[in-house]
């Protein structure tokens, strides 16, 4: 009876490792996340909410079965290579990197480790990916606007404001997006009778001197396509447009919700929740190389009416008509 029960009780006992395991979490995954905008930026916080919240609604809560782990640029290119190298060194499962900057500075690092991106102009003329159907490597994600949104950026700001025969483009000449925005501008520049002058906009001194020299002269409007600078520094640009009341189109609403005139484009926010279906797929065992890069779908016209008025600007019943929100 004795050794019956021994036995009994080694079986038991070789059983508990599997019981015990059995009972265990999964692993907890672990991703990363490099952001180009600062860590107390409205924006900042904005997209975050919305990535937590598409990979929440996908199982996946932070803290308890995936931990994150954040890295801010400030728009700062030194501060973006320092926050890449330091995720890569985490080993995460997967990283969601934002622009053309971010992702550079992860391939540079790391052709391993899967990265997801959003609000990339153009990753196949950058280098980033092979093509959008199929991507090939480490890296896939989703496209903000390909270069032709700028031949219609001109055309709203041109519509709004007619008399305009000056036009300053805002642009980062550091990356690709920034040379190739400015390259498709100029080549629909000549059919709405208007002369381009770039302007830097990695810092607030470069952009204080270049609007305030371009609008010594008359008749001139802004245009401020998306980049990490442009949107750090937004509410210089807004005001600088407003004191020297030049007509601007932006690239995003919240520019116009800050005072903005006009804008055209994506919901850049809407990027992040859909950006965390395809983290969710590759912690699931899908590889970056087999899923397509997708582009926006939706673009949105925001007209802010007090700002036109401000600018002695009457916005026209076209505009009005086309336009997704209007603020008041």
């Amino acid at each position: 009876m004795k050794r019956r029960h021994f036995i009994t009780l080694l079986g038991g006992a070789a059983a508990w490792p599997l019981a015990a395991r059995a009972q265990q979490p999964d692993k907890m995954r672990r991703v990363g996340v490099l952001m180009t905008l600062a860590a107390d930026d409205p924006q900042s916080m904005a997209r975050i909410a919305a990535f937590l919240q598409g990979l929440q609604q996908l199982g996946w809560t932070d803290g308890r079965d995936v931990r994150i782990e954040y890295r801010w640029g400030a728009a700062d290119a030194d501060r973006i290579r320092k926050g890449a190298a330091e995720l890569v060194a985490l080993t995460p499962d997967v990283i969601l990197s934002v622009g053309t900057p971010g992702v550079t500075a992860l391939q540079q690092v790391t052709r391993t480790i899967p990265i997801v991106f959003v609000t990339v102009a153009d990753p196949v003329g950058a280098g980033l990916v092979a093509s959008l159907a199929r991507p090939g490597g480490n890296t896939t994600g989703f496209t903000v606007f390909e270069y032709s949104i700028g031949g219609k950026l001109l055309e709203v700001l041109k519509e709004i404001a007619p008399r305009l025969s000056r036009v300053a483009v805002l642009r980062d000449p550091a990356i690709a997006s920034g040379i190739g925005m400015w390259g498709a501008i100029q080549s629909v520049a000549p059919s709405f009778g208007v002369e381009l002058s770039p302007v830097d906009v990695r810092a607030t001194g470069e952009i204080e001197s270049g609007v305030g020299a371009f609008a010594r002269e008359p008749d001139g409007g802004l245009i401020v396509p998306g980049s990490a600078p442009a949107i750090f520094h937004r509410d210089r640009i807004i005001a600088l447009a407003a004191r020297h009341r030049l007509p601007a189109v932006y690239p995003y609403r919240f520019f116009v919700a800050a005072g903005g005139l006009i804008s055209y484009g994506p919901d850049p926010v809407d990027e992040y929740r859909r950006a965390a279906g395809y983290v969710d797929r590759i912690l699931k065992g899908e590889k970056p190389a087999a899923l397509p890069v997708q582009a926006p779908t939706k673009y949105e016209l925001v007209v802010n009416l007090k700002t036109a008025k401000a600018l002695g600007l009457t916005v026209p019943d076209t505009v009005l008509a086309r336009a997704g929100e209007v603020i008041e």
